[in-house]
């Protein structure tokens, strides 16, 4: 069978990084032992451009720095990583939010990707002066979308008079180029209109297999009436090693070193969440640390502290491997992951689940693309033919 090479993305924690799991997130305070430097991040971002990683989520709250401001400092010291800026619609106008992509990927030569968060929690949408209920939110944010993707598409002036979003004759004096992807996660029967309708990749969090597959069919019947197609990809952590004892060891670990006051604090926290997607990580382990391998090699003990993304793939790297492949063959194109730390992971599954999917055909390193004969490799930047 013919596959697509699969993408392979990592995470700059912008609240802090720890070597223990740490607690908070999604509206919930947070922060880690190793503060989040410019220096540290950097550090972070050089593992995963060594690595083969192609992008860096970093995510939008209250709980972390501002991903714009972030990234910026971050993409000269970078040569071709890319930056995955999350976002909020509705708390800046469309035309600012498609100016500052345009102007991003001039200055980076085109290492600009968006994901698009809609806010799963009032209490913080509320705290930046937003006060629409959710079902209104995601009408916001598809007039948003609507406005953003035109003005970096057309070559005619923009106007929409519509229910959240006016705007009257807007242009962009400089379009981006390339037009940044959009990632767009979420759940909820609105979310997946709004997915459907402006996503170019509909992300979900890591689930067993079959609630995944459920989860996709739903998106691409969706995305089918409107005579589109998206691609796919899996938010999720990740903790390999050379054998499976050493793995769940290390998630034991990680477990044994939570706070039970701090478990308590964050899931009566998160049960407040709007979010359908929140609601689900939170039903996979129920508040409790027994029975968290929840299918073969997922283990949701992450969730008990942290919001959103609350699984891991935990195993020796064949057994990650594995697991990866069955979610590819889902077609799940884009792995974004992340480890505790991150530095640390990030050579832990680049040095050894990667290389397995380069002997098995499914990936192939974004920056070492041309090997010839006699050993040398050609690299290839971010202006070149790297995607």
């Amino acid at each position: 069978m013919t596959t697509n090479p699969l993408s392979f993305h990592w995470f700059l924690p912008t609240y802090g990084d720890s070597r223990g799991l740490i607690a908070g997130g999604h509206g919930t305070h947070m922060s880690g032992d190793r503060p989040a430097t410019l220096r540290y991040l950097k550090q972070i971002s050089f593992a995963a451009e060594e690595n083969g990683f192609e992008a860096a989520l970093t995510p939008a709250g209250a709980w972390c720095e501002d991903a714009w401001l972030t990234t910026a400092l971050l993409a000269e010291s970078a040569e071709t990583l890319k930056f995955l800026v999350a976002f909020r619609p509705g708390l800046i106008s469309p035309t600012l939010a498609a100016q500052m992509a345009a102007t991003y990927q001039w200055h980076t030569q085109g290492r600009l990707l968006l994901n698009v968060v809609t806010g799963g929690e009032a209490h913080e949408q509320q705290a930046y002066g937003d006060f629409l209920p959710k079902a209104e939110r995601y009408e916001r944010c598809a007039e948003f979308l609507d406005v953003v993707r035109r003005l970096w598409t057309s070559r005619d002036p923009v106007s929409l008079d519509g229910k959240h979003i006016r705007v009257h004759e807007a242009l962009l004096a400089r379009r981006p180029d390339p037009v940044p992807p959009v990632f767009f996660g979420g759940s909820s029967p609105e979310a997946g209109q709004v997915a459907a309708a402006y996503a170019d990749t509909y992300l979900t969090w890591g689930e067993p297999v079959d609630a995944v597959r459920e989860k996709l069919d739903w998106i691409r019947s969706l995305a089918a009436e409107r005579d589109r197609q998206l691609t796919y990809g899996l938010r999720i952590h990740v903790i390999a090693r050379d054998t499976s004892e050493q793995a769940w060891a290390e998630a034991a670990r990680l477990l044994a070193g939570v706070d039970p006051a701090e478990v308590e604090r964050v899931q009566h926290n998160l049960a407040r969440s709007e979010s359908e997607g929140q609601k689900r990580m939170l039903a996979l382990h129920g508040g409790s640390a027994d029975n968290l391998e929840i299918s073969p090699n997922l283990w949701a003990g992450v969730g008990l502290v942290r919001g959103g993304a609350g699984t891991a793939l935990v195993g020796s790297h064949a057994e990650v491997a594995d697991r990866i492949a069955e979610y590819a063959d889902l077609g799940i194109d884009h792995f974004i992951l992340s480890g505790y730390p991150h530095v640390e992971e990030a050579y832990w599954f680049g040095e050894g689940v990667l290389p397995i999917l380069a002997q098995r055909g499914r990936w192939q390193h974004p920056n070492k693309k041309n090997t010839h004969a006699s050993g040398t490799t050609a690299f290839v930047g971010a202006g070149g033919a790297s995607r």
